[in-house]
């Protein structure tokens, strides 16, 4: 039974402007009313978009703890109490001043760069180099040099080009996002520059600085006004791969810095729901979701506040569910429940926790992580990250199959999703892992939703408790996940790496199924 909320908290409930299911979907069922009124306290105003280390993230990691305690789970933290907390160490660029010539780039909205980058660059030259090939670095010694960052197949990577230009003996690079990249469009503006690392890890400011130019906007004109070439022009070619002229820039480019350093703390929420099979006690599935979002940041249409709805309240608010429903009885094997933080920063709450772990790291069988869903049209499809790497992909087939959702590898693998969230820290230290995503035929309107979603929701103010949210498809998942973790934590045999697997660490005791 759930405990009585806060008052603040009920007044959240009451008064936030959002969707709520019983508007659109009145046959909808109790659980899926009751998720989305956790998800609405947890990415509320209130919690203020639960940045890494804020006050707001506090309230909801405190809402999270108490909603654990209630549904009968054992804490897993420190010193007896649910919270594990993360020290962090933080560089922030506070101030940036960036100039060609006489104009000036708006730092996060023409023009990007990471504290690694944030040094000042006087007077530097600028040159632009087309793709920044190895056939393009006769000139950019001493220079500052504008490469289209394009993402196709046959061309250099990023990584390539910094290579190729830096060992040529250029300054820098000035990247320009490549907006040719539909799968993924280049994300402007950018909600602010940090870098976050954990407290006792060294900060190394980068000897080859690079920024990312915004090709939406007229970044690029002021770059090369004056050389006699056309930047939409320059945009379009780069974009579709077609050639791309070598040419120097008239004015040059000065940038400087003001950085900020802080120390920060943040918690990950530990909890346990003990297994009822003695034999198993040792085969523990961990459940993951990141608790921590952007916070306030650069506004959007007038909106500064990253909620963070999708990304990921709603899938801490269904581990949440999960322990309700349970109500503090056992699946066979044991059930860890670690919510996380500093996942946008880079995983970071989920690396402590595998360095720092409430358990012995051989009673860990496998880690389902909840993050990157997007319930915002017909679920038919599924990507499962890692699905033919470990058994926990078998068991998702068929949950999947038996719920008429089609299973598949990532589509898109250019995109790396698979190291993008907190399932990547379990993988990495050779434990079975498994993530998702919704799918769709191309072509279909599914499609379309998605796409629309990454151009305007992902990491921006629009991922809010008003975004048009399929209630059937969220309702459809939470049912397979539920049906999942029971088939794995009550499975007659262990969580295995699959023998043929890439990800598999090569490790002759790692158990191979």
């Amino acid at each position: 039974m759930r405990s009585l909320l806060p008052s603040f908290l009920l007044l959240v409930l009451l008064f936030t402007g959002c969707n709520k299911p019983s508007e659109t979907s009145p046959s909808l069922n109790e659980d899926t009313e009751a998720w989305w009124e956790t998800t609405t306290v947890l990415s509320s105003d209130a919690m203020e978009g639960r940045d890494t280390g804020s006050p707001g993230y506090a309230r909801a990691a405190a809402v999270v703890a108490e909603r654990f305690a209630t549904a009968g789970l054992e804490p897993l933290g420190e010193n007896g109490t649910w919270f594990q907390e993360v020290p962090m160490e933080e560089v922030a660029i506070t101030q940036a001043k960036i100039t060609v010539g006489d104009r000036e780039l708006k730092f996060l909205h023409d023009i990007q760069a990471s504290p690694a980058s944030a040094r000042e660059i006087v007077d530097a030259p600028i040159i632009y180099c087309g793709y920044c090939d190895s056939t393009s670095t006769s000139q950019v010694k001493g220079k500052l040099v504008i490469c289209h960052g394009t993402r196709r197949e046959d061309f250099p990577s990023n990584g390539d080009r910094i290579r190729t230009m830096s060992e040529a003996g250029a300054l820098g690079i000035l990247f320009i996002a490549d907006p040719g990249f539909i799968i993924e469009p280049p994300r402007w503006p950018f909600a602010y520059s940090r870098s976050v690392r954990l407290a006792g890890e060294t900060f190394t400011p980068a000897t080859f600085p690079t920024f990312s130019i915004n090709a939406g906007s007229d970044a690029l004109d002021k770059l090369i006004e004056g050389s006699g070439q056309n930047a939409k022009e320059l945009i379009d070619l780069g974009s579709n791969g077609k050639p791309l002229p070598v040419f120097e820039v008239p004015d040059r480019f000065s940038a400087s810095f003001t950085t900020s350093n802080r120390s920060l703390q943040s918690p990950n929420i530990l909890a346990r729901l003990p297994g009822t099979d003695p034999s198993l006690a040792d085969q523990a599935i961990v459940l993951t979701a990141h608790l921590d979002g952007y916070g306030y940041g650069t506004a959007v249409d007038g909106d500064s506040l990253y909620n963070g709805t999708l990304d990921d309240a709603a899938y801490v608010a269904l581990l949440i569910q999960l322990a309700e429903r349970r109500a503090g009885k056992g699946f066979k094997r044991p059930l860890i429940f670690a919510i996380v933080t500093g996942e946008e920063k880079g995983l970071l709450g989920s690396k402590y926790t595998m360095q720092h772990l409430p358990v012995p790291k051989e009673s860990i069988a496998a880690n389902i992580n909840l993050d990157q869903l997007r319930p915002l049209f017909p679920l038919e499809i599924m990507t499962v990250h890692a699905l033919d790497e470990t058994t926990l992909g078998d068991d998702a087939r068929a949950v999947a199959t038996s719920m008429g959702i089609k299973v598949q590898n990532d589509p898109e693998p250019e995109r790396n999703l698979i190291r993008r969230s907190d399932q990547w820290s379990f993988i990495e230290e050779g434990i079975p892992a498994i993530n998702f995503v919704f799918g769709f035929e191309p072509g279909s309107e599914s499609e379309k939703i998605y796409r629309q979603w990454y151009r305007e929701g992902y990491h921006t103010p629009k991922d809010d408790l008003k975004q048009k949210i399929n209630w059937e498809a969220a309702a459809k998942f939470n049912t397979f996940f539920y049906g999942l973790v029971e088939k794995v934590a009550n499975g007659a045999t262990v969580p295995a790496w699959k023998s043929d697997s890439k990800l598999r660490p090569v490790n002759p005791e790692v158990e191979l199924e």
